[in-house]
């Protein structure tokens, strides 16, 4: 009787693995099929990813070279703590080192990478100054721990590179007091949170105040 018991608790475990593995990826594909609608993740751009696991470290991502707004749940690649693809066809994108990087840093529940006009154009325009600073906007408040719209966050700028080393070892300082997201000169932004709808919602916050900026700037008021 225990042992048939025994069985029956890790058929039912399984089956909730199966289940919630199966609910992170219907909602990981409906999350960036959102984002390519509003013109983010163009062609191939942008890379997605949502935690399986903290330990040992799993993400679920969509694999490199795809539009990110076509790829099926059932596409989806599972990816280990160094990178390597566990389940699934196609490869890793070249940034998931950057993902891992900030998961571990961070804590994080998942990590999305845009390429959105004023994130590209921005980003390039305060890679000297290393931020951008925003202040006063109503929005602020959609950011975690952020109460009034009196108040200000610099959104760390820094240089791209094709080494995921070395955009880790730059950004690593500044992880911790970030506004859970940061820009990559002429590239884009990352932004996460503790789930994926948390990362959601900073991910717009911060692509709306990016907006916000630009729009400024096109205006004249800097």
């Amino acid at each position: 009787m225990h042992v048939g018991r025994c069985v029956l608790y890790r058929r039912w475990r399984d089956e909730r693995i199966v289940t919630a593995n199966q609910t992170q990826r219907d909602r990981l594909t409906e999350v960036m099929q959102g984002i390519h609608r509003r013109g983010w993740c163009d062609g191939t751009g942008g890379n997605f990813s949502v935690v399986l696991q903290h330990q040992p470290l799993e993400l679920l991502m969509a694999p490199s070279g795809v539009d990110k707004g076509q790829v099926p749940a059932d596409q989806l690649i599972v990816v280990d703590g160094e990178g390597k693809v566990l389940t699934g066809k196609g490869k890793a994108s070249a940034e998931t080192g950057l993902h891992l990087r900030i998961v571990e840093a961070t804590q994080a529940g998942a990590v999305l990478h845009t390429h959105s006009v004023p994130g590209t154009v921005l980003s390039r325009h305060y890679e000297t100054t290393g931020g951008i600073a925003l202040e006063g906007w109503e929005m602020l408040k959609g950011l975690v721990g952020i109460k009034t719209h009196a108040c200000s966050v610099t959104i760390p700028v820094i240089s791209n590179s094709q080494s995921m080393q070395e955009l880790g070892d730059t950004i690593a300082p500044f992880l911790e007091t970030a506004p859970c997201g940061f820009l990559v000169a002429g590239h884009g932004l990352y932004a996460w949170g503790p789930d994926l709808d948390a990362s959601k919602r900073h991910l717009e916050i911060l692509e709306f105040l990016l907006m916000v900026k630009l729009t400024q700037m096109q205006i004249g008021h800097l």
